[in-house]
């Protein structure tokens, strides 16, 4: 039997050059909460041959209302071993790093050293999200980046864009306005919601790893966003190209 039988699935639709391509690329994704643990999941059950996977934090039981590794059984658990196990039980023969460590930027600027054929950050905390896609856009990275999905409860409104064109978002809001600083206007790739977020929602934090406030969530809306930063990726990876049916 053919190791990548599973794929058969997926051969038809973007061939076998399309699978080729994605088996040859190496996908870092960074956070694995409601967005980065779907996202990553996606990544490997479309065929990406490498992946690297980044997050320093454990389960919480607030955490079960979005997330892929947040069970009863895996509360206190690190997100990065559980995501891990899983990925590799659907597909054994990937090569795939994972790294338990919390989001600095000075750890992301090590992470983000060797070469990757796309990253997806789905990190919420806003200065080591900025580190990450400045360092990224100056050294030539495709990127997509996930912007707020808190707040929302409709799935048909989000959309993909330059972060430049973002609205309605308030990290969007955030991220434009500290990447000018490094001279960064266009050029990423975004995953955003132009619905305008239920205020009452916003909660504030204790302010520890870089996250002073947080919006309510549903269970679907992170998925949504982790699913499209993926589609993102295996689209770009393929070159895949708009049918006519």
């Amino acid at each position: 039997m053919n190791s990548l039988d599973w794929l058969s699935r997926s051969t038809l639709l973007v061939g076998k050059k399309g699978i080729e391509k994605l088996q040859n690329a190496h996908v870092l994704v960074i956070g694995l909460g409601g967005v980065g643990s779907f996202a990553a999941e996606c990544l490997v059950r479309s065929g990406v041959g490498k992946l690297t996977i980044v997050d320093g934090d454990t389960v919480d039981p607030s955490n079960r209302n979005r997330q892929l590794p947040a069970l009863v059984s895996t509360t206190g658990m690190y997100k990065a071993d559980i995501m891990q196990q899983r990925l590799l039980d659907i597909n054994p023969d990937i090569e795939l790093t994972s790294l338990k460590t919390f989001l600095t930027p000075q750890k992301i600027e090590e992470i983000i050293e060797q070469r990757y054929t796309y990253i997806v950050d789905a990190i919420d905390s806003l200065t080591p999200k900025i580190t990450l896609l400045s360092t990224a856009y100056y050294k030539n990275y495709r990127i997509i980046s996930s912007m707020g999905a808190g707040g929302r409860m409709d799935p048909t409104q989000v959309k993909v864009s330059d972060i430049g064109k973002t609205k309605n978002c308030n990290l969007a809001f955030m991220v434009r306005k500290r990447l000018r600083y490094k001279g960064v206007y266009s050029g990423i790739k975004a995953v955003y919601s132009p619905e305008p977020p239920l205020k009452s929602s916003l909660m504030l934090t204790d302010g520890s790893n870089f996250k002073k406030s947080a919006f309510g969530t549903i269970s679907y809306l992170p998925a949504v966003f982790g699913c499209v930063c993926a589609s993102v990726v295996i689209r770009d990876i393929v070159e895949w190209k708009e049918k006519s049916y």
